[in-house]
């Protein structure tokens, strides 16, 4: 009689989640996005804020990866949401802000950058946008829809080249501002994602910044390419 083999159940790994938090003034808002997010499985909504005050409570207390954030919070200025993003970056340096908003404005757009916001993305983006974006933030990627990467570009004025910045760099800083990752630069460029991350990495001591987007905000005021 043969001894019966036992069977090995592989566990399946299960993807590690992204914790978010949704920062806008409209309720039904907030719902659409936690529908629309959690049925992935690697990313769940940790809580919820419609002003400011609120948005920087429910970070401290839920230590998020990712905060979505609109520009409008209820009845204050339009543009509320840059000072929270602000707060938000210099508070609770490991979370990555993502700007999800109606207002396109080449200044908004520049300006989110410079306070710390990781990405700028239009309201009217596709789920699969939406969710690739919030990925790439999580990468420390910087994340950005077609026409915010549009006023990156328009931002990064023409000048003599500068001697800090090799041609290399200067064309890995062009696609940064263009909102690729570093595998789609790598592919444009013809290198090795790795040699992507040596540029990049090379690229933000220069410039003295600690994030991708910022590099491009900072390239735009010197005029580097």
């Amino acid at each position: 009689m043969n001894a019966r083999v036992p069977i090995t159940t592989v566990p399946q790994q299960v993807p590690q989640q992204l914790r978010i938090v949704l920062v806008d003034d409209h309720a039904i808002i907030r719902q659409g996005l936690r529908s629309i997010l959690e049925r992935e499985v690697d990313l769940h909504v940790v809580g919820e804020a419609s002003t400011a005050a609120d948005a920087l409570a429910v970070v401290e207390q839920q230590c998020p990866d990712i905060v979505l954030l609109d520009l409008k919070l209820g009845t204050g200025a339009d543009t509320e949401g840059l000072q929270v993003c602000s707060e938000l970056t210099a508070r609770f340096p490991g979370v990555g802000v993502l700007v999800l908003t109606t207002f396109l404005d080449d200044h908004l757009v520049l300006e989110a950058v410079h306070r710390g916001a990781k990405g700028y993305v239009i309201k009217d983006v596709d789920t699969t946008g939406l969710i690739s974006s919030i990925r790439a933030v999580a990468r420390d990627e910087s994340a950005f829809d077609s026409r915010s990467a549009s006023v990156m570009m328009r931002s990064i004025r023409t000048a003599p080249e500068d001697p800090a910045l090799t041609e290399r760099e200067q064309g890995v800083l062009e696609l940064l501002a263009r909102g690729l990752s570093n595998r789609e630069i790598g592919s444009r460029l013809f290198v090795s994602e790795t040699t992507v991350k040596f540029h990049v990495r090379n690229l933000m001591r220069k410039l003295a910044v600690s994030t991708r987007a910022e590099a491009v905000y900072e390239a735009s005021k010197m005029g580097l390419i």
